[in-house]
């Protein structure tokens, strides 16, 4: 197996490509070992720089502390991720982790949907994905997550991106803010 590295607009954050099925049944982030009981999250989180690991449905991104260097722990990741597969596991993640969408307003739904199609492609192309949070008083909070979270250029992607897109398909949407 070749696990293929791609940079991201976050200098902390890269993201690696084991040209398998990473996550079947959504996205998810971890950046505590006692999170999760998955044995490669786990281990991935144990090599010392690494702060957080978001798994997207083929990809995995991994952000680390400004003082590590990627070539101090690259190839630790990347061996990490070969030997999990090697193992004849299929994929990484396959419950689903994914807040419910049951109680939402018929406004959040609009929200969300736009997000699903409209945003998440786009930040996962970057390694990153982007939660709906909370709407109210014509604010949407959202998460990013993942290569987005602590990006230098997610503030921009954020307003000039998420928020113009949304008050453009929404009016009653105003301001858009992450959490």
């Amino acid at each position: 197996m070749f696990v293929q590295t791609e940079t991201t607009p976050n200098p902390n954050s890269l993201k690696f490509l084991p040209g398998k099925t990473v996550s079947n049944n959504g996205s998810f982030e971890v950046t505590k070992k006692d999170e999760t009981n998955n044995e490669l999250v786990r281990n991935l989180l144990s090599v010392n720089g690494v702060e957080g690991i978001f798994l997207g449905k083929d990809f995995i991104s991994i952000n680390k502390y400004d003082e590590a260097k990627w070539e101090d722990i690259k190839h630790i990741i990347i061996s990490l991720i070969n030997d999990f597969y090697s193992t004849g596991k299929e994929c990484v993640i396959e419950n689903k982790l994914n807040e419910s969408q049951e109680n939402l307003k018929d406004i959040e739904k609009k929200i969300v949907q736009l997000l699903d199609q409209k945003i998440r492609p786009a930040v996962a192309k970057d390694g990153g994905d982007i939660k709906f949070k909370e709407f109210k008083d014509g604010i949407v909070k959202v998460q990013l997550q993942g290569s987005c979270s602590g990006c230098p250029s997610s503030t921009m992607t954020l307003k000039q991106g998420v928020q113009n897109l949304l008050c453009h398909y929404i009016p009653e949407v105003k301001q858009v803010e992450a959490i």
